[in-house]
């Protein structure tokens, strides 16, 4: 099975604002690099958006290793969160609806099809790939071409 490291970013000019992704695939020597712009959008979102483009780059089952610095991300995959949250119609408790079911929904969808592993970098540490993604993320948020994020 092939073994696909992935890279990724959001940025977001409020909170909400417009926003991007940045997102590296590598893979046995080769890179490739995602990134898009949305109008009116969250940093979560676009940090959903960024692993979402990277797994579905994906024409077959892989190993994979998603390198992101959102703790968001990271900690609802590594510790069951996201998962809970979709076993339980998308609520974080009894009370409290959980934020982007359409994209958790998508990105659980897309885990499920290969063998994920997420892995925590800290953002602006001088990471590389990181700091790549966060170069792509903030031109795609600046782009005049901004996407509808709905």
């Amino acid at each position: 099975m092939k073994h696909i490291q992935i890279f990724t970013d959001g940025a977001c000019s409020g909170n909400p604002g417009p926003g991007g992704y940045g997102t590296i695939l590598k893979f046995n020597g080769h890179e490739k690099e995602l990134s898009a712009g949305y109008k009116n959008t969250t940093n979560n979102r676009m940090e959903l958006r960024a692993v979402i483009a990277g797994l579905e780059q994906l024409k077959e089952k892989c190993r994979v290793t998603v390198y992101s610095d959102s703790k968001y991300i990271v900690d609802a995959v590594n510790q069951g969160w996201a998962r809970r949250w979709r076993a339980n119609r998308w609520m974080r408790n009894k009370k409290e609806r959980a934020l982007n079911p359409d994209l958790w929904d998508r990105l659980l969808s897309l885990i499920e099809q290969h063998d994920v592993r997420f892995v925590w970098v800290k953002g602006h540490a001088g990471h590389p790939e990181n700091e790549r993604c966060d170069e792509l993320a903030v031109a795609a948020s600046q782009s005049r071409d901004l996407l509808d994020d709905q």
